[in-house]
């Protein structure tokens, strides 16, 4: 794309199970598809023994590449391997994950032979830059300039890693904006008309496929005012998948007294049916799973029923609804007054979700106007053009987007108290202190150990890094003083800084999550590695490219010789020629399925040499005379291209 000019600001849904991209554009927002004319990408990475497959073409091979085919990399960004959800999933996926040194989770491929390891911060910026392909090719310029969006409930360090996965692949982050806000920013502009000079709370309700988040907003003409956010960055599609899976496991055990459990290509089979049977069973009362040859030669074949769907996930469904209620009443809004809720994720598709949400908001119509999968990424494209410097539309150019944080942040004080400097649904950006002192005579040195969550016991919260003050003089317990500064900025990215007031000694710390976030270093390894593998996916695309070249040019030749018109135009001596030298490319092309794209060039230039010649005559001719004259430049054919030992192809007589 270089020598294009830098494109617009895209915004990206960089969604646990599918991706999307739009932008801003013709004054509106347009939905980019991919190179297979689809709107969303799957977030999947393959490795095999040749390429490094993304997308469509990766979920595509899937089944018959288990092991080395990652998804889910969203759930594991910006996590501890020992975290409880990262255990339960580890069961459950196909690929193997490993902690390294610093209890990050690795995730272990086979890639052209060789054993790799990918931290999920990696695999993310493969599918972004997936997505900032896909958008290249269809605005026709560099984009440079993106916005990422996040769950609302995604931690400081689950945010900073997604930055670094977008600076990784080679975007530069302008802001990573709340997948509820975004969805909000959608209906907003959908509904603007209905909108202006009245103020409406607004729901969003967003079931994807690996998160939950709810948020109510009130929106009051370009206002968009978050009053609470909630979720859980581990319920969703995948949840509802793996539970009908665990199902049909035990149903082939019952029936067939044989464990597939330890056969991933087996259960990425039963994980694609379910996935299908789910979405079935949104529009249909039953339906059945029918897998030919699905183990050690057996066939499988059962029926799902909605009401068993809904039995076996019914605990999540609530879960939902709790979490709905939990987002009101910190809002201190009373559902009789939220006006709007707005169906966001493929997730809410499930008709028993859709009952349970009208059943709790007492028979109130939900919203379906705006497209669940792509509402994400509509709301991101609106703010990538405010930011990315979209001036003059006067639908988007007065847009105010007012965040909040979806945790308490805090300090670790004396006894283990969690001592909240920032509560959680606080407006961002913000800026707050609090003053702190010493716990016994004479400290010298005073840590501050920051944490987010709501448990009372700090170390029962998530543990974000430490800022430390030392050189403390001497005094009695309670008389230095200390100005501890949490600073969130608009991406909700955490600084925290601590001030002893008697020496004016400062420290200042970005909150890295000192067990989990990339370091400057690791950072600029990715992204050379992520340049290596770009040059690397572009030589086996001209390999790929040469080598269908070759095989459809040779094809195209063979089909030239089959029309009759060109056939009788054909000297014997030619033709002979000419179908030799397709039989030795197309042999050729057999044996040498790995050749270099050089090698099949070349191979295209002799079949050229051969075949281009003799073509150009015929056309520029339209005709090559009578058979007399065919015998005599046969006759002088042979001669020229018989070589030194004079056998060349006999010349059959024409009466």
């Amino acid at each position: 794309m270089t020598g294009k000019g830098e494109g617009p600001a895209i915004g990206i849904d960089l969604g646990t199970t599918y991706s999307c991209a739009a932008v801003w554009q013709h004054d509106r927002v347009e939905i980019i598809p991919n190179d297979q004319g689809n709107r969303t990408t799957p977030s999947y990475v393959a490795f095999t023994d040749t390429e490094r497959l993304i997308g469509d073409a990766a979920k595509n091979q899937v089944a018959m590449n288990p092991v080395n085919t990652v998804f889910d990399a969203k759930r594991l960004i910006g996590r501890r391997f020992s975290d409880p959800c990262v255990q339960s999933d580890t069961k459950l996926w196909p690929f193997k994950i490993i902690p390294d040194t610093a209890d990050k989770p690795s995730i272990v491929v086979s890639f052209k032979g060789t054993e790799k390891k990918f931290a999920a911060e990696e695999i993310s910026s493969m599918v972004l830059t997936k997505m900032k392909e896909i958008a290249e090719a269809y605005l026709g310029s560099t984009i440079r300039n993106a916005v990422i969006t996040v769950p609302a409930y995604f931690n400081d360090s689950q945010r900073q890693a997604t930055r670094d996965a977008g600076l990784i692949a080679g975007l530069n982050v302008l802001r990573i904006i709340v997948e509820p806000t975004a969805a909000a920013i959608a209906y907003g502009l959908d509904k603007m008309s209905n909108i202006k000079g009245n103020k409406k709370n607004v729901l969003i309700f967003d079931l994807g496929g690996g998160t939950f988040d709810v948020s109510l907003l009130t929106i009051e003409e370009s206002y968009f005012d978050v009053k609470a956010t909630t979720g859980d960055t581990h319920l969703g599609g995948e949840d509802f998948d793996n539970r009908m899976v665990s199902h049909f496991v035990q149903e082939f055990k019952r029936k067939h007294n044989k464990d597939i459990s330890g056969n991933p290509r087996a259960l990425r089979r039963l994980r694609t049916a379910c996935e299908r049977a789910k979405r079935t069973l949104s529009s249909a009362a039953q339906t059945s799973i029918e897998i030919d040859a699905f183990f050690e030669g057996i066939d499988f074949q059962s029926t799902i029923t909605r009401p068993n769907f809904e039995e076996m996930n019914m605990d999540l469904f609530r879960k939902c609804i709790e979490l709905v209620e939990n987002c009101l009443k910190d809002s201190n809004i009373v559902k009789s007054s939220v006006h709007d809720i707005v169906l966001v994720g493929g997730s809410t598709r499930i008709p028993k979700v859709q009952q349970l949400m009208q059943e709790f908001f007492n028979g109130k119509e939900l919203c379906k106007s705006i497209n669940q999968d792509e509402a994400v990424a509509y709301g991101a494209a609106v703010q990538a053009a405010i930011l990315g410097g979209a001036k003059g539309n006067e639908k988007i150019q007065d847009l105010v987007l007012v965040d909040v944080t979806p945790l308490s942040l805090g300090v670790n004080t004396e006894g283990d108290v969690m001592s909240i400097v920032i509560p959680r649904n606080t407006t961002i950006p913000t800026k707050k202190e609090r003053g702190y002192t010493t716990s016994y005579a004479n400290q010298a040195f005073v840590c501050f150990e920051v944490f987010e969550g709501e448990r009372a016991r700090a170390t029962d919260n998530n543990l974000l890094g430490k800022v430390g003050l030392h050189g403390i003089p001497p005094a009695p317990v309670g008389v230095p003083k200390f100005n501890v500064c949490f600073d969130i900025d608009a991406n909700g990215i955490l600084n925290v800084s601590a001030e002893d007031e008697g020496t004016s000694q400062k420290k200042k710390i970005t909150i890295t999550y000192d067990k989990g976030r990339l370091s400057k270093e690791e950072i600029e390894r990715m992204i050379k590695e992520a340049e290596k593998y770009k040059f690397e996916d572009e030589q086996h695309r001209k390999k790929v490219e040469a080598k269908i070249a070759l095989e459809k040019y040779a094809y195209n030749i063979r089909n030239s010789l089959n029309d009759k018109k060109i056939s009788d135009m054909l000297y014997p001596a030619e033709k002979k020629e000419v179908e030799d030298a397709i039989e030795h490319s197309l042999e050729w092309l057999q044996r040498n399925q790995l050749a270099q794209a050089n090698e099949f060039e070349d191979n295209m230039k002799e079949l050229e040499g051969i075949w281009n010649p003799i073509i150009a005559e015929i056309y520029q001719s339209g005709t090559r005379g009578g058979w007399d004259s065919m015998k005599d430049h046969n006759a002088s054919y042979t001669a020229s291209t018989s070589g030194t030992t004079g056998a060349g192809p006999r010349i059959e007589e024409v009466d």
